[in-house]
């Protein structure tokens, strides 16, 4: 866990405009809706509240001596007592801040212990987590499904304990992983996997982002982690575990789709096409967002990211592919239908 997020900042935002539209949010770290979350926001208060007494101490005592020993009205050149040395105030301000460096380390550290040492129950949703310039993959690797930037895990109730437990890589750089209300930050480093865990208690949307620079766009790498009830999770698995749709009316869409470059890079399934190195677009409609978080998931904006991607997120992976009139109507035919 990398502790500095505990006093990074109050509130953790993420703003994006883009062809008129805003995806704007914020996250307060300082409402936890996890285990992990409450531990560090307890260190946060802790922190705080020491700092806002040294504050109040110091400003007390310089506003003390701004008063007290303020300049006469009447002239006195007399020179000032000079004290040259003091042992008790040296000893107070080396001791004092040594207790309270020592008070804040401890609490880091046991914070730190109580939540990597947590122990994971064998029936915990496992997901990997794979960090790529600038978009998140998930994999379910015992449902076997592939989704990007749309983390849906189960509710955790008082009545039944869900974890999730996430295995973190990357695929580049340097990324990390950060869901404020859900747990600290953790580091994605290439040819390192580590590890996580999160039991969200609250239903609903919990906004994240890399956390690390990890190039231009490492602003723009934004993620969502969706908590729904067990029974509303398990429908959303059931569907993409579905391939996807066939429809009889979608298939000279579908035939031109799979005909260009894209499958290359992309997979759909139930399709031929197979690639791992963009996200996987089965079902593509599904999401919020396109990007990454960066505009809203719309036929309109789908057919603007497909007519030149780098005109909303300058230097992404995915080229301009150059499509004519009829190619552009019926990719986007095809993959709006992707539910």
């Amino acid at each position: 866990m990398n502790c500095s997020s505990r006093l990074t900042g109050l509130l953790f935002w993420t703003t994006t405009v883009a062809f008129g539209q805003s995806v704007y949010s914020i996250a307060d770290m300082f409402k936890p809706r996890a285990t992990p979350a409450d531990s560090i926001f307890n260190v946060s208060i802790l922190m705080l509240a020491i700092c806002a007494a040294i504050f109040v101490v110091v400003g007390g005592l310089l506003t003390f001596t701004i008063v007290r020993f303020r300049r006469r009205k009447v002239d006195d050149n007399r020179e000032p007592a000079q004290v040259y040395g003091s042992t008790r105030i040296e000893i107070a301000w080396t001791v004092i801040p040594v207790l309270i460096v020592l008070a804040l380390g401890m609490a880091t550290a046991r914070s730190v212990v109580e939540v990597q040492n947590k122990r994971i129950p064998a029936d915990a949703l496992k997901v990997t987590v794979i960090g790529h310039q600038w978009w998140w993959e998930f994999r379910y690797p015992e449902l076997g499904i592939v989704t990007a930037n749309e983390l849906h895990v189960p509710l955790s109730t008082t009545t039944k304990s869900t974890v999730t437990a996430l295995t973190l890589e990357s695929a580049d750089v340097a990324h990390s992983f950060w869901v404020p209300q859900l747990a600290g930050k953790m580091d994605l480093i290439p040819g390192v996997t580590t590890s996580m865990w999160i039991d969200p208690r609250q239903q609903g949307i919990f906004l994240g982002n890399c956390a690390e620079y990890c190039g231009m766009q490492h602003a723009n790498m934004l993620l969502r982690v969706v908590v729904e009830p067990a029974a509303d999770f398990e429908k959303w698995v059931d569907a993409q575990k579905m391939d996807a749709a066939s429809d009889p009316r979608l298939e000279s869409a579908r035939t031109t789709f799979l005909s260009l470059n894209c499958i290359n890079c992309h997979a759909v399934r139930g399709t031929i096409a197979k690639g791992t190195f963009g996200p996987d677009l089965s079902h593509l409609m599904s999401r919020a967002t396109l990007g990454a978080g960066m505009i809203p998931n719309t036929v309109e904006n789908l057919r603007a990211w497909l007519k030149d991607p780098q005109t909303i997120k300058h230097g992404n992976l995915m080229p301009n592919m150059q499509l004519n009139s009829r190619e552009l109507d019926e990719i986007v035919k095809y993959l709006s239908s992707l539910k």
